[in-house]
């Protein structure tokens, strides 16, 4: 697997955890808990394994980025949560600044 294709496996794997850490209820639920647990090992592992070869700035601003907007995406679908103009704003900001962080280049060291 490239390092490209496993940052954006990690993010998935990040993002079902943070979704999983919604519906644990505080790690209540010995599920969600797992998955949580296993979600963000998983996750980090590959991000780790990525930045052999990606330069962390970008590769940071990539998998948060997406990853809160898909967080927010998730919790909308998943848990009903609010749509408010305000929240979606902030998601286009982090949007265009993961665009803008990676006009700069240098995603290979």
């Amino acid at each position: 697997m490239g390092p490209v294709l496993m940052v954006a496996v990690a993010i998935v794997f990040e993002v079902v955890a943070t979704l999983a850490l919604r519906a644990s209820h505080g790690f209540t639920r010995l599920g969600p808990s797992a998955v949580v647990v296993v979600g963000y090992l998983a996750a980090f592992w590959l991000l780790a394994q990525a930045l052999k070869s990606l330069d962390v700035g970008p590769v940071y601003a990539v998998w948060s980025g997406i990853g809160t907007v898909g967080a927010f995406i998730g919790g909308v679908l998943l848990f009903g949560e609010q749509v408010r103009v305000t929240t979606v704003i902030g998601a286009a900001l982090i949007v265009i600044g993961v665009i803008v962080m990676n006009a700069g280049g240098g995603l290979q060291h």
